[in-house]
């Protein structure tokens, strides 16, 4: 923490966003998505702060070893299964739930001499076409595995394209209709990621998966997460290390994209693009300090950001600290003016910025 730039996560607040799964799928079991090391948050203390989840969901077979490794005794879902025929040996060793959603897949499967009891849960595409056994190759697959000696089909899950549109919501309504068709009936079911919870409540399954919503950002375009009753997990703090008057017409930054049209006062953050704060955040990206939101002025450069705090109505200092996203500005609204989400700019956060736990 040499430079003081470092990213707060909140123990209470992911706990806190749990609770709010559950008031919203009150009826279901809870997969905690806590791929790509927690949403960029920490894994280890993800998983310890959500351990009243009924399991936690990843994306890969290492981040499914790292969590057991720490000592994660609950059910891991691999949310693509493994990648390679191997490794369903090692996965079943690990009792770890995999998803299948692929012929190639089942034909591995089938071909392995498994030494554990592998559960297995089918991925039907419903509609968004990325993944998935097509609803007229379910029924084969189903059958092929139920044949296979310690394994165990026991779910069906899809993932919804565009639950978070609400232009969309036909769609919505028609991709869960496949999925409730094609879902052999003797199996639980997985629809709900976080859009889904939020916005399509009869339509989540047995089991939810909740992402971006534990982690107090909104997966939707019409309804903030402090709409949602979400807590922001992650508070991204850099320090001032630079303060400086600068006359009308000059400029800022690398290529002088950004130019004084009047006299201004220029604060200099620890922060950059070698932390994940994005190199193309426009002039105007406001950041959170002294009190209220100040604008980026002038590009981004790897190790630091600059500020206009002319309009300050307090003086800023050298070691004052700025809030790049967090409780006081929320990671959408920064995402916003990037012309991104914030789950990009959560899960970007370099190795080099310090978690500190509270």
């Amino acid at each position: 923490m040499s430079r003081g730039t470092r990213a707060l996560i909140s123990r209470s607040a992911l706990t806190h966003n749990l609770g709010r799964v559950r008031h919203y799928a009150p009826q279901a079991n809870i997969w905690a998505v806590i791929k790509a090391n927690a949403y960029g948050h920490g894994a280890d203390v993800a998983a310890e702060a959500l351990s009243a989840a009924d399991g936690f969901a990843v994306s890969s077979l290492d981040e499914a070893i790292a969590l057991r490794d720490s000592g994660v005794s609950h059910p891991i879902l691999l949310l693509s299964g493994v990648t390679q025929a191997d490794h369903w040996a090692e996965a079943a060793a690990l009792g770890l739930h995999c998803v299948v959603h692929s012929r190639t897949q089942v034909e591995q499967i089938r071909t392995q001499t498994l030494p554990s009891p592998l559960s297995v849960w089918l991925k039907i595409d419903s509609g968004m076409h990325r993944l998935g056994l097509t609803p007229e190759n379910v029924p084969a697959a189903f059958s092929a595995l139920s044949q296979v000696s310690n394994v165990s089909v026991i779910g069906a899950l899809t993932h919804m394209a565009s639950a978070d549109v609400p232009e969309r919501d036909n769609a919505t309504r028609q991709q869960f209709e496949v999925f409730q068709a094609a879902s052999p009936a003797t199996l639980q079911t997985s629809v709900g990621n976080s859009a889904t919870i939020l916005r399509h409540a009869d339509c989540v399954g047995d089991w939810v998966r909740p992402g971006i919503m534990l982690y107090g950002a909104t997966p939707t375009t019409e309804a903030s997460a402090a709409d949602y009753g979400l807590q922001p997990v992650m508070a991204f703090e850099a320090p001032v290390i630079a303060v400086r008057d600068i006359a009308a017409g000059e400029s800022v930054g690398y290529g002088h994209r950004w130019q004084a049209s009047r006299p201004a006062r220029i604060a200099t953050l620890a922060a950059g693009y070698g932390d994940g704060y994005p190199r193309h955040a426009p002039d105007g990206t406001p950041v959170w300090l002294g009190g209220q939101r100040v604008p980026i002025a002038g590009r981004v450069s790897m190790d630091l950001i600059t500020v206009d705090v002319s309009l300050l109505s307090e003086e800023v200092k050298v070691g004052d600290m700025a809030q790049l996203w967090g409780p006081e500005l929320p990671v959408d609204d920064v995402a916003e003016h990037i012309g991104t989400i914030g789950y990009e700019l959560l899960t970007r956060l370099s190795l080099r910025v310090p978690k500190v736990f509270v």
